[in-house]
């Protein structure tokens, strides 16, 4: 099933990030992340996570809690966790805004199926970030990739990001003997034909047209488009889950996001054992996280 495999890519990926969120791509070309580090941004030791990883721990939680997808409870969760209470290493920091309107809406009484904000500009990455633990749910359907991004991102293009994002990972762990490009290519076909009557469909075409590979044409900001595009170009131009990631946190700008997704994919790809050992060692709470990839990945097997 391999959990672990993707749920600490992505956190590494994450923890990786951090220190250097918002540094312009000109500043780490001189002075590249090349291990884990500390201080920093927010001025945190080395391997801590951020609201990614937070996100994605509280949806693994609630679904192993009551083995199930409880909207309301994955949102009681994220409330849990936007109050300090739990999924921190350290005190809060760097939750954004489109996630805070949500859950304060939420916590204002408003039902979780519609707390999402559904405008333009409400396209950012913080639900693409968070999906990942759905792609282990056998027979997992569109409509609930849907409903879980639209707990806080519920405009269509989050949405159908969400759910390429998972078919790739899909992709990934079903088909072991596929290549990168195979697995991108073949989710990219299902979301062209499921979406074929949405004018959503035009913001993906560089990735359906694999035109990626210029990295001055890659933008690695907080956009969910930009974000995907970057995580796409990283996969394809490396050859190890080291070099994945490293290169994510180096396009700079929303680098603990754009490395925490491709993280999530590296891992599936390359496997848990091709992420160094010494980055895991520096993440603290790191067994606490194990334990509940097994408890997650026993959830998924006993819903096959």
């Amino acid at each position: 099933m391999k959990v672990k495999d993707g749920i600490i890519g992505l956190l590494i990926g994450d923890a990786l990030g951090v220190p250097v969120e918002f540094e312009a791509r000109e500043s780490l070309k001189r002075c590249p992340i090349r291990r884990m580090e500390g201080c920093g941004t927010y001025d945190q030791p080395a391997g801590t996570w951020s609201d990614d990883t937070s996100m994605t721990l509280a949806t693994m939680a609630s679904i192993v809690n009551k083995k199930d997808i409880d909207y309301d409870d994955i949102m009681e969760n994220f409330c849990k966790w936007y109050k300090r209470e739990i999924y921190w290493q350290t005190p809060c920091f760097d939750i954004g805004i489109t996630i805070s309107r949500a859950l304060d809406s939420y916590l204002n009484g408003t039902p979780a199926h519609k707390c999402g904000l559904d405008g333009e500009r409400d396209n950012g990455n913080g639900s693409l970030m968070r999906i990942l633990p759905l792609a282990y749910i056998p027979d997992i359907d569109y409509e609930t990739i849907e409903n879980i991004s639209s707990l806080t991102h519920a405009h269509k293009r989050s949405k159908i990001a969400c759910v390429l994002y998972i078919e790739i990972a899909k992709s990934m762990l079903e088909n072991e003997n596929l290549t990168i490009d195979e697995h991108i290519q073949g989710a990219c076909d299902k979301i062209k034909d499921y979406y074929k009557d949405s004018k959503e469909l035009i913001h993906f075409k560089r990735i359906f047209d694999d035109d990626l590979n210029d990295v001055d044409t890659i933008k690695s900001k907080g956009y969910v488009i930009y974000t995907f595009e970057s995580v796409i170009h990283c996969l394809k131009n490396t050859g190890n889950y080291r070099d994945a990631v490293l290169k994510a946190v180096n396009l700079g700008e929303d680098t603990d996001t754009t490395a925490a997704i491709c993280g999530g994919l590296a891992g599936i790809y390359y496997g848990f054992d091709d992420i160094p050992i010494c980055w895991i060692d520096t993440v603290d709470q790191i067994d606490k996280v194990l334990s509940l990839c097994e408890k997650y990945e026993e959830f998924c097997d006993e819903s096959k």
